[in-house]
């Protein structure tokens, strides 16, 4: 018999969409794989049509002009919740770019799925469209459900219980405790390999091992008050480390190179890094954008956050989560305002003891392979064999 086909669509739209998917990918093709035909797809681009290629593209620069013109994003995201999910999905999907609807239907047919793991509401539009339908499952790396992430699916997952709450309690006509799960986030299973030893990580990446450091990132495209906040600490010359990881943004990067330090700050600005998990795992501080992936990674090596933007209703509600519910975290926008914060807990680090320990009590809550498990019993439903 043919297995069945699971297929994990990558969309690019920022990198909260790929890192999740990366982590459930890898961890249900290593517990059923003998079982299950795994197909990952770079949904996109990988058919070469060009309403396609042009949606991606479209998706790219909807997320750089929300973290660039923040009253935009928020325009976008209240145009989005007043019309409701069902006509902004038709406007997304149908209006913004002609024919990328049909040749996006079109593609996941092609694929032949028998199930459809999406990390972007985009990707699971174009599932349910397909007749016979396969089974879907969505996983909203947000604090909650939003517009778009509620369309119909199988399964929906999403990690903050402030999220899963809000979900049946404000859209039970949607979501019942059958169709809507929680479960744990979905960090790549490289993450928990990475030592919580500050000085060792440090050792490895040739930084000060006594010296405070502070990573800061504004998601995948490096777009935030990064830049500002670098400066301001290059101007006092703080005796720390900084971090600043520039991501896709490469001329900020190339900015960064041309700056110098007085003496006392050791300045290391990074370009887009593979070594992420381990640079996180270095830092005594985080600071940036409250983007899921942005918080929940430094958050999981127990690493304080001052959040340092929200471009959207989306980014508030998790940086709010991390605030208020994890604890982890303070908002600080203003950046002559986080240095000075910097300054404080690199005088007084004991301040940040609270938060660390917030954060750490945190990593109960994440790995894949709940997610994994619960995609699989659902596929069961469709092949009962697989069981045996």
């Amino acid at each position: 018999m043919q297995k069945p086909r699971v297929v994990f669509p990558f969309v690019e739209a920022g990198l909260g969409h790929i890192m999740p998917l990366n982590s459930i990918a890898d961890e249900f093709e290593k517990l059923y794989g003998d079982k299950v035909e795994v197909v990952r797809s770079r949904f996109f681009t990988e058919s070469g049509d060009p309403d396609l290629m042009r949606y991606e593209e479209g998706l790219k620069k909807e997320v750089l002009k929300h973290n660039r013109h923040p009253f935009y994003g928020w325009f976008s995201t209240f145009s989005m919740d007043f019309w409701g999910t069902r006509i902004s999905s038709w406007g997304a999907m149908s209006f913004w770019i002609k024919g990328s609807r049909e040749a996006g239907i079109k593609h996941m047919a092609e694929l032949k799925p028998d199930l459809v793991f999406s990390t972007h509401w985009a990707s699971n539009y174009y599932a349910y469209h397909l007749d016979p339908r396969p089974l879907t499952v969505v996983y909203c790396p947000d604090a909650h459900v939003n517009t778009l992430f509620r369309y119909p699916s199988d399964l929906t997952m999403v990690s903050a219980v402030t999220g899963y709450d809000r979900a049946l309690k404000r859209h039970g006509f949607r979501f019942d405790e059958k169709n809507l799960a929680l479960v744990p986030f979905l960090i790549r299973e490289e993450a928990f390999s990475v030592s919580l030893d500050k000085k060792l990580n440090r050792r490895n990446l040739g930084f000060d091992e006594n010296k405070f450091t502070v990573v800061l990132a504004e998601g995948g495209y490096g777009v935030g008050k990064m830049q500002k906040i670098c400066e301001e600490v290059l101007r006092r010359d703080l005796p720390v480390t900084l971090v600043p990881i520039c991501g896709k943004n490469e001329k900020l990067y190339e900015y960064f190179k041309t700056l110098e330090s007085n003496g006392n700050t050791d300045f290391r600005p990074q370009p887009f890094v593979n070594r992420i998990f381990e640079i996180l795992a270095a830092a005594d501080l985080f600071c940036g954008k409250s983007g899921a992936g942005m918080i929940a990674e430094p958050c999981f090596f127990g690493v304080p956050q001052i959040i340092t933007k929200y471009a959207t209703k989306i980014e508030r509600l998790i940086g709010r989560y991390y605030i208020d519910s994890v604890k982890s975290a303070i908002r600080i926008f203003n950046p002559v305002k986080v240095a000075d914060k910097i300054e404080e807990f690199l005088h007084s680090p004991a301040l940040l003891e609270p938060y660390r320990t917030a954060a750490l009590k945190q990593r109960a809550n994440y790995g894949p392979e709940k997610a994994a498990k619960l995609t699989f019993e659902l596929l069961c439903t469709r092949f009962p064999q697989l069981k045996d």
